[in-house]
């Protein structure tokens, strides 16, 4: 990291504890999931129930962008080093013992390591420079496509139902 030690120690600092990071591959940025271990952020996924990485491929550059825990505004963005970790190596063995005490409401928590041995892909973030200083520009963007929907209007006998049960009591 080519960047003065206290936006070195920034950086380890806020991505450690922000759950979230925005990570911008070739493609729009997207919000992920992460551990930070031994001086890098590591991700999961690209698999069946994972979260998806597009624009990020092993050898690349992302760009990170880490969130106030506090205010929830922009603290710090990072360049990063993609690199995708060997299964079975003892740096993904490492990664991925830590990955998957944070993984919350796996499927297959017993055989999780193993199916993402198979079937993801684990990546390092490893940070390359920092900037602290940023402009006040918003950096809103439209929203990815998703199978989400918007709120439907209420059925018109509900509020009645409701109304039933609250003279009820």
């Amino acid at each position: 990291m080519t960047t003065p030690p206290l936006a070195k120690a920034l950086v380890e600092e806020a991505t450690r504890k922000s759950g979230l990071v925005w990570v911008r591959g070739d493609g729009p940025a997207r919000a992920l999931w992460h551990v930070w271990h031994e001086g890098a952020a590591h991700v999961v996924g690209d698999g069946p129930g994972e979260q998806p990485l597009p624009g990020l491929r092993d050898g690349g550059a992302a760009e990170v962008t880490v969130r106030s825990k506090d205010k929830g505004g922009r603290l710090v963005v990072w360049t990063a080093s993609v690199r995708q970790l060997a299964p079975g190596s003892p740096e993904w063995d490492a990664a991925v013992g830590e990955l998957k005490g944070k993984r919350l409401n796996a499927p297959d928590a017993e055989r999780m390591t193993e199916r993402w041995a198979r079937e993801c892909r684990v990546l390092r973030l490893e940070p390359r420079e920092a900037f602290t200083e940023m402009s006040g520009e918003s950096l809103a963007a439209p929203p990815l496509p998703s199978g989400a929907v918007t709120r439907r209007a209420v059925p018109a006998g509900l509020p009645k139902l409701l109304l039933k049960r609250s003279r009820r009591r």
